[in-house]
């Protein structure tokens, strides 16, 4: 029965089939979840014309063995194959059309015969769809069997195809790059257009016409320009050697790829290793001898470091064997892993926005179980000894709140409205006439930016506690859980490092702004280790990061106002170094209220001395270093957990019932009761 039901299954389409489908009926393909593009390719309005294919290298390695050659020749030569990949995919699509075409002619004959209308219009919309003039697919190859670092870049490298990983740390504006230069003869008017090859233009000297030697000029606005960007990518702190500082590299973005990503991103970047040569000056042709390197960008997908070691990546020998027995709808697993190039330890691949449907059911299968609440407190952390109160409040800032912005005169408007609604009905207008004027009038009002609140969503908290208490080890562990987030100590941040700088670029020597911890962590998490030890000028740039989520800068003659929409997470120890019984919690804490009070949730954690307890955590920290660790297995792994929390900022957005916002009014009401009793404070 199995082969007669594989017999009547229709064929299976291959997976890159499918995807020059998409390009040709609807312009583009989908791409893979952690792909990053434009904002504008994503939504199909980017450049009229020209498409994207993104393919995963792995499935060209093991496909067969001559695609193994081909994979070595793709990186090896990549400017020599990827524009034969182009041309070769062009001529596929063509085919494609040409056979869809045939195909959809044949089933609107057979539907006409047999008088099926809904078999009709599908076909003839098909037909319709079927564009006359192909568009250009561009081929972005990812997913290497290797990496590389960026300390191990040599000349060797230089014109191939590798890939790097690191934290974006500064994006420049878009620059217009030239690809076809336009030219037009001074004395005659003979026009000549010729295309860029390599970086250079090979300018006519002579008129065909006139014979007139130089005569030619640039005509810039007949010129064709692409945009590019300047994208620099720093190592990520878990990747630099011991006593070294974080090495860098320029990437250049084109055309879909330009503003595809943002600081603070984790990001695999595929391209080209090039080398330049540097000029003493530019009316000079003379260069140096030292040339300058950069990454010509051809995909960028979005990585999050897993944080535990144990889960390596599958070597090619074990995917080779398992190649025959796959089938080709399992390629997708084939994605996930990934092989360790160099020493380079294996990361995750976010999946963006999108889940596939398999873990969607297996996120809400997991939300609809009565203890997920435990089940997640327990997955968090679960090296750390109890504190059970400290990881549900660290849970709650892991999965924030809503923001909101509230238009200025947005009560007026409402009482407005209300009023002209109920003049037209008791005039007995015709409502329904008028009412798409009160829409577009609400329409006008949402595209208005002037706003009277910003009512921020996102959690601060602050651990204060003795020594030895693990605060440390929290910290780290969120700041590996997060997306985005930078890690960073009171002591070793200044004012600048926090919110942003204004240094001299080595390019353009031009002043250009760098983004600090707070701003590199927009849409995450800051953790501030040591809080207590940061000196007060840098503790006052926080007041406004941490209430109006923004971060106001005036230097050097740039005026601007960035975005710090982040959680911050800090620990800090009491004023005497241990928590002082005989003292206030404010005496201990002693941090201004101006800052204290920006802070939604206060743990003390104190290390009191209590003998069950102790012999407890002493046998969980020692069970540690045992050679099986003796650690309670935790009730889900750490991708499920970091997946659920995505998934819920992007998905869930609850809201406040008239119930919880009675409770909430009593509880602020009884607190504030409480701390108006007058006395010391203590306790």
């Amino acid at each position: 029965e199995d082969e007669n039901n594989d017999a009547e299954a229709p064929p299976k389409v291959p997976i890159y089939l499918q995807k020059l489908e998409q390009i040709l009926l609807r312009g583009k393909s989908e791409s893979n979840a952690d792909s990053l593009t434009s904002s504008a390719a994503n939504a199909g309005t980017g450049r009229v014309g020209v498409a994207s294919l993104d393919l995963d290298a792995l499935h060209l390695y093991f496909h067969s063995p001559e695609c193994q050659r081909l994979y070595g020749w793709l990186v090896d030569y990549p400017s020599e194959i990827v524009p034969l990949m182009d041309i070769l995919l062009g001529r596929e699509l063509e085919t494609l059309r040409d056979n869809l075409r045939l195909r959809q002619e044949e089933l609107l004959a057979e539907a006409e015969a047999r008088g099926d209308e809904d078999d009709m219009e599908a076909a003839a919309g098909i037909l319709e769809l079927l564009p006359d003039v192909l568009p250009r697919v561009q081929v972005r190859p990812f997913h290497l069997r290797s990496l590389s670092h960026m300390r191990s870049l040599d000349p060797n490298a230089i014109d191939t195809l590798l890939s790097l990983r690191g934290m974006v740390v500064r994006t420049s504006p878009v620059i217009p790059d030239l690809k076809v230069a336009f030219f037009q003869c001074s004395i005659c008017g003979q026009t000549d257009q010729v295309t860029i090859d390599r970086g250079r233009i090979a300018e006519p000297t002579q008129c065909p016409t006139c014979h007139v030697r130089h005569g030619y000029s640039l005509v810039h606005n007949r010129c064709y320009f692409s945009d590019k960007q300047m994208v620099r990518v720093q190592e990520t702190p878990d990747e630099v050697p011991a006593g070294e500082t974080p090495a860098s590299i320029v990437v250049f973005a084109y055309d879909d790829l330009v503003d595809a990503v943002r600081p603070g991103d984790r990001v695999e970047v595929t391209g080209v290793f090039r080398a330049q040569a540097r000029r003493v000056n530019p009316k000079i042709t003379k260069v140096k001898s030292v040339y300058k390197t950069y990454v010509d960008a051809i995909h960028f997908r979005k990585v999050v470091t897993n944080g535990s070691k144990e889960r390596e990546a599958a070597s090619a020998t074990a995917a080779a064997k398992k190649r025959d027995a796959e089938e080709e709808d399992d390629a997708e697993k084939e994605n996930r892993q990934q092989q360790p190039g160099r020493g380079m330890r294996s990361d995750d691949v976010t999946h963006g926005s999108r889940f596939p449907p398999e873990r969607v059911a297996e996120l809400e299968a997991l939300s609809r179980q009565p203890d997920v609440y435990d089940r997640l407190v327990r997955a968090l952390a679960p090296s750390i000894w109890e504190m059970e109160d400290v990881k549900k409040g660290v849970l709650c800032m892991l999965f924030g709140g809503n923001s909101r912005k509230v238009k200025k005169g947005t009560a007026e408007r409402k009482r407005n409205r209300q009023r002209v609604r109920q003049e037209m009905m008791e005039g007995n207008m015709d409502v329904d006439e008028d009412e798409p004027a009160l829409d577009d009038e609400d329409e006008e009002d949402e595209d208005d930016d002037n706003l009277k609140l910003n009512k921020r969503g996102d959690i601060n908290i602050l651990l204060v506690g003795d020594p030895g208490t693990s605060k440390s080890q929290l910290l780290g562990y969120v700041h590996k859980l997060s997306p985005r987030g930078v890690y960073t100590s009171g002591k070793g941040s200044s004012a600048v490092g926090l919110t942003a700088s204004v240094v001299r670029d080595p390019e353009t020597r031009e002043l250009v702004m760098e983004s600090g911890a707070l701003v590199l962590s927009d849409l995450g998490i800051c953790c501030i280790d040591e809080f207590d030890k940061m000196s007060g000028t840098t503790r006052a740039i926080l007041h406004e990061a941490m209430e109006q989520q923004t971060v106001s800068i005036a230097k050097a003659g740039i005026i601007a106002t960035l975005n710090a929409r982040t959680s911050i997470l800090a620990s800090a120890n009491p004023v005497e170094s241990r928590y002082n019984p005989s003292l206030s919690v404010v005496e201990n804490i002693q941090l201004p209220p101006t800052l204290l009070s920006r802070f939604d949730l206060i743990y003390l954690i104190l290390d009191a001395p209590n003998v069950a307890n102790d012999r407890m955590l002493a046998q969980h920290l020692v069970g540690l270093y045992y050679e099986t660790p003796n650690v309670v297995e935790p009730p889900m792994d750490h991708g499920l957990l970091r997946d659920y929390i995505a998934y819920a900022r992007e998905n869930i957005h609850p809201e406040l019932s008239d119930l919880a916002s009675r409770e909430l009014i009593a509880a602020y009401i009884e607190m504030r009761r409480g701390g108006s009793g007058g006395g010391s404070g203590r306790g």
